[in-house]
């Protein structure tokens, strides 16, 4: 579990570290939840709510990180 979870978050800091693929995975995540939002599906419940907020935030940070870039560790 703990080797899933590492490998996980290493596939997460190197996409978002490409910006142009953090900015793709950000506005397909984004646009998901939005869709979550707008469309009432017969389906939904609590769950898919939930997985919308995660969706959105994830996206959204993405977005913020493809269009700031990164910035350095230290100012001289």
């Amino acid at each position: 579990m703990r080797l899933l979870i590492r490998r996980l978050r290493g596939a997460l800091l190197r996409l978002a570290f490409n910006r142009r693929a953090a900015l793709v995975a950000g506005l397909a995540c984004a646009g998901g939840a939005i869709w979550l939002a707008i469309v009432d599906a017969p389906w939904e419940n609590w769950v898919s709510d939930g997985i919308g907020l995660v969706a959105g935030a994830t996206g959204a940070a993405l977005i913020v990180v493809a269009l700031g870039g990164r910035r350095p560790d230290w100012v001289d």
